[in-house]
């Protein structure tokens, strides 16, 4: 297949790239580099316009994986927040409007793109799987009007899939490089009460489900991209504190996140959500690394 993919040097779009080159997949990397420099592994590179990044090259396409978005790490101002959500929803909309250009012989079948846990906003300690509503904050509204503007490909006769994703753990991006540091350190430990629970994911698994996403016509609609195994945030804490082999004993006062970190304190380090992949495992995917202590094990060679 000729799958497309934005976001293609992240982290996670590294992965992706990677794993569908060894599946025999030619990826069409889209880039917004105006050096026009190959990305690694990919068949292609097609830089987009710089003006209009949404429009993308037309090439012919079997599939279009979108991963690109501004990251949500930093402070939460009001700049900020336009930024996530103009990359992110606005982004989204453009470029399935621009799809709609394309001839219909290169048009991809199938449009894969990114959401989040988020969508399910501070839900305690309630299961949530695919069929819970969505939830109230900044992220849950985000992510609701992302999928809406992803949802729009239908018309266009695209199968759509989103990809509501947790922390995803790998050893060469994410938050776990940076944990791995802190705790390494012992300075690790948990955040607030440690009671909400994290959903996560190992990258090999992200980029295993969205690849069964673009080979798999049953697949449609939202997919939680995380583990089975949930884990609240005192048990990570003290799961990765064990893998290193040092203490936990810190800890971040809710109070104090708060302060320093406003709105994305509560809603991505404080928030809880319980999250279950159940259309992972209806549709038969069978999990490299189901389980924290073993994932960490990977991810750190031991």
């Amino acid at each position: 297949m000729r799958i497309g993919i934005t976001g293609a040097t992240g982290f996670l779009g590294r992965h992706v790239i990677r794993q569908a080159q060894g599946g025999g997949h030619d990826l069409i990397a889209y880039s917004r580099s105006q050096l026009g420099l190959p990305v690694l592994l990919a068949k292609e590179t097609l830089t987009q316009p710089k003006t209009a990044p949404h429009e993308l090259p037309e090439t012919q396409l079997d599939a279009l994986v979108h991963l690109a978005g501004e990251s949500l790490m930093g402070l939460w101002t009001k700049t900020k927040r336009e930024r996530i959500w103009k990359s992110r929803v606005e982004f989204t909309q453009g470029l399935v409007k621009h799809l709609g250009t394309w001839k219909a012989e290169n048009r991809p079948r199938v449009l894969v793109c990114a959401s989040g846990a988020g969508y399910y906003g501070q839900r305690g300690d309630e299961v949530l799987d695919e069929r819970s509503p969505s939830g109230a904050g900044f992220l849950a509204e985000l992510c609701v009007e992302w999928e809406k503007a992803a949802k729009e490909a239908e018309q266009l006769g695209m199968r759509v899939v989103m990809l509501r994703t947790g922390m995803v753990l790998g050893p060469d991006g994410g938050a776990f490089p940076l944990l791995k540091r802190v705790f390494g350190f012992g300075l690790g430990g948990r955040l607030g009460n440690g009671r909400q629970w994290m959903p996560w994911i190992h990258v090999e698994d992200a980029a295993g489900l969205i690849l069964r996403a673009v080979n798999h016509d049953d697949l449609r609609g939202p997919i939680n991209l995380t583990a089975p195994q949930a884990v609240t945030n005192a048990e990570f804490t003290a799961t990765l504190a064990k893998a290193l082999h040092r203490p936990a004993f810190f800890h971040a006062p809710a109070f104090s996140m708060r302060l320093l970190l406003r709105g994305m304190a509560d809603e991505m380090l404080l928030g809880s959500q319980r999250v279950s992949p159940r259309a992972a495992t209806d549709s038969g995917y069978t999990f490299a690394h189901p389980n924290l202590q073993e994932a960490l094990a990977s991810l750190l060679g031991t």
